[in-house]
């Protein structure tokens, strides 16, 4: 029997390109990599491009589902795949269009579907935005204003469980009892979520103060950060990386009323969050430039909603119910930013990466790919 998660019967093609504003490195490697996934020996007129911050999409798990649909599917790679800590998004939105442009000009691709998984929603969602009427053409030196005013527009959007942003998942994880980002230890114990003195469940008092004790953290770095930057360059001195601590702290995993679905209880994406929020999480590492980039609830371009709110092509969210880090009330704040006036949403049985079955993530490839059909 063939395993739906192989390459029997596909071709997984390497791509390696330059950026505007990156070369290859001295060793060899190219900025921008990516695996072009077909069926054996077709040259299929319909691609996804799939993309994330920092993880590797190459080898993404629904390539071969959709391939055997007979789409062409680029998981693709920006420079940044491993390195969120030096993030910046307008260099990968330009890393992006040469993903796009490949596929336009060397694939035979007459139609691209963009596909927002994970926290790649809101970096797709930014690269559509950018595609329509571009905004970060300030951020960019000279060699890549031209190409961002020339990026490639996806025929479809699909957010497919995506978190909202950036800065709107980092905080919504993030613990509020932490009283001093330079010890993981201290805590606030009237705010420590895993305090049994304050839940589950949690009074929706608590909550509330909990919601925006999480916000006022991301401000606290924020407002340290631009002083901290400010005092490195008067000394001549660029940037600086920082840790950060404890951002498994979304109550929502541990408290299954909150936002309620079919996810199990007390858990997230690295199991126990009592124990995951003691271990590295999202954000572990930053330079200052990242932080306000891609994390800062006040300077971030990062942020769902504006991009989303430019989108004008048909899109389709699509969310997990059993999914312990992305929630319905998500799904559904993306589906009201989108722009567009033909979208829909669909909330289907299966966790964040349909990774509990492959019948779950044959169900999700399917309801994308009659969808699709049906738009292109």
């Amino acid at each position: 029997m063939m395993n739906p998660n192989g390459i029997e019967g596909l071709d997984a093609k390497f791509i390696g390109r330059v950026s505007p504003t990156a070369p290859r490195i001295q060793a060899g490697g190219h900025p921008c990599q990516g695996i072009y996934w077909t069926q054996s020996g077709k040259r299929p007129k319909v691609a996804i491009i799939a993309t994330h911050y920092n993880v590797d999409f190459t080898e993404h798990y629904i390539a071969p589902y959709f391939a055997r649909q007979g789409f062409g599917f680029l998981g693709w790679n920006t420079r940044y795949r491993g390195i969120e800590d030096q993030f910046l998004l307008e260099h990968a939105v330009l890393d992006i269009g040469v993903g796009m442009k490949w596929l336009k000009e060397e694939a035979g691709v007459e139609q691209i579907v963009i596909l927002g998984n994970s926290g790649g929603g809101s970096l797709m969602g930014a690269y559509q935005a950018e595609a329509i009427a571009p905004t970060l053409t300030d951020r960019l030196p000279s060699a890549g204003q031209d190409e961002l005013a020339e990026l490639v527009k996806g025929d479809l959007y699909i957010s497919f469980n995506a978190h909202q942003g950036r800065p709107e998942v980092l905080t919504d994880w993030m613990d509020a009892s932490v009283i001093d980002e330079n010890d993981p230890v201290a805590t606030d114990p009237e705010l420590d979520p895993f305090n049994p003195d304050n839940g589950p469940p949690y009074s929706d008092e608590f909550i509330a103060k909990y919601r925006a004790a999480q916000r006022a953290r991301n401000q606290r770095i924020t407002d340290w950060a631009k002083a901290e930057l400010k005092r490195l360059n008067d000394a001549g001195i660029p940037d600086r990386i920082f840790p950060m601590f404890r951002c498994w702290g979304d109550i929502r995993c541990v408290d299954p009323t909150i936002d309620p679905s079919d996810r199990k209880p007390n858990w997230c994406y690295r199991g126990d969050p009592a124990i995951a929020n003691r271990t590295p999480s999202i954000g572990r590492a930053n330079t200052i430039k990242t932080w306000l980039n891609m994390w800062s609830l006040e300077t971030s371009p990062c942020q769902g909603q504006p991009h989303l709110a430019k989108h004008d092509t048909p899109a389709l969210v699509v969310q997990g119910t059993a999914d312990t880090g992305v929630f319905p009330s998500d799904a559904r704040k993306i589906f009201d930013f989108l722009g567009s006036t033909d979208k829909k949403l669909e909330l289907i049985p299966g966790a964040h990466y349909f990774e509990d079955s492959n019948e779950e993530r044959q169900n999700a490839a399917d309801l994308v790919g009659s969808w699709i059909r049906e738009k292109l």
